[in-house]
């Protein structure tokens, strides 16, 4: 019993605060820190990452597709939606370069202060303040139609031309993951505030933050996945098994969520969760824990 609710936590844990702007790595940090349960080890951390990146596969398979299109499209029959789809390409690309060369690095080295509660701590109090006061920012840049609806904007259908985030931006927003290398801090967390800081609007903000997501994941799960199948028993695939699918149900019920609620507000909610969340792992370490 104890072993299955463990695994219900972790794919809990990782599908409900992947995408949102509360950092999944510093909860899962935290599982092992502060309570008897063990690491998830990697098997469990690979099938966590695989079921929410299927989650946000599907949530964005319109968008995937565009992309499909606009990549394998002709000059001569290429429209204005494939060329918008073809730039998207080649900034999540861009974006994805940093991020990744320099995780290799960490997976490599593999530091032991990222696996500190205090790290989680600071990393939330920190990037909590920066998310507030980039938030509070004017909207220079919205990306969506104007004449598209709420229901349009919140699942992006034929409403965003991608060609208006410029290149220099969407570097920006991708150099910004590399902060998300650190527990707390967030890797949608850091995009989203970076493209506010930025001036976009949240909805877009969130949407390329998602988007960010897929060469991001795909690349950290096949570099951890790397060996594992050689080593791992018929009741270690089981218990990944659930979790997947678990992460799945529980990322893409987030995902909807997240964008409906910014379709209406701000990030407070998420600055009060992360600034409250910060303070009590401070004052749980002050006490001895």
């Amino acid at each position: 019993m104890l072993l299955y609710f463990h695994l219900v936590l972790i794919a809990a844990i990782q599908g409900i605060t992947e995408f949102l702007p509360v950092s999944s790595s510093g909860h899962l940090v935290l599982l092992p820190n502060l309570t008897s349960l063990r690491d998830q080890g990697q098997t469990l951390d690979v099938a966590a990452h695989a079921g929410t990146m299927i989650a946000v596969m599907v949530y964005l398979r319109r968008d995937i597709a565009k992309m499909g299109a606009g990549l394998f499209s002709s000059a001569q029959t290429r429209t204005e939606q494939a060329v918008s789809a073809r730039y998207l390409v080649g900034i999540l690309i861009l974006a994805s370069l940093p991020v990744i060369i320099i995780g290799l690095a960490v997976e490599f080295l593999d530091p032991s202060f990222l696996r500190l509660t205090m790290t989680v701590a600071i990393a939330n109090l920190v990037c909590a303040g920066w998310l507030f006061l980039a938030d509070k920012g004017p909207i220079l840049h919205t990306l969506a139609s104007p004449s598209a609806s709420q229901d349009a904007q919140i699942s992006g259908e034929d409403t965003i031309d991608w060609r208006h985030l410029t290149v220099r931006h969407a570097f920006y927003i991708g150099l910004a993951q590399v902060i998300a290398l650190i527990p707390g801090a967030s890797r949608s967390g850091v995009t989203m505030t970076m493209a506010r800081q930025l001036g976009y609007d949240r909805l877009s903000a969130a949407r390329f933050s998602l988007l960010l997501s897929l060469p991001v994941i795909a690349g950290a799960s096949l570099v951890k996945s790397t060996g594992l199948t050689a080593t791992t028993h018929n009741d270690q695939l089981m218990s990944a098994g659930i979790v997947a699918v678990l992460s799945f149900i529980c990322a893409l019920g987030a995902i909807r969520w997240m964008m409906g609620w910014l379709s209406r507000t701000d990030f407070s909610v998420f600055v009060w969760y992360r600034l409250c969340l910060g303070v009590a792992l401070l004052g749980y370490l002050a006490i001895g824990g």
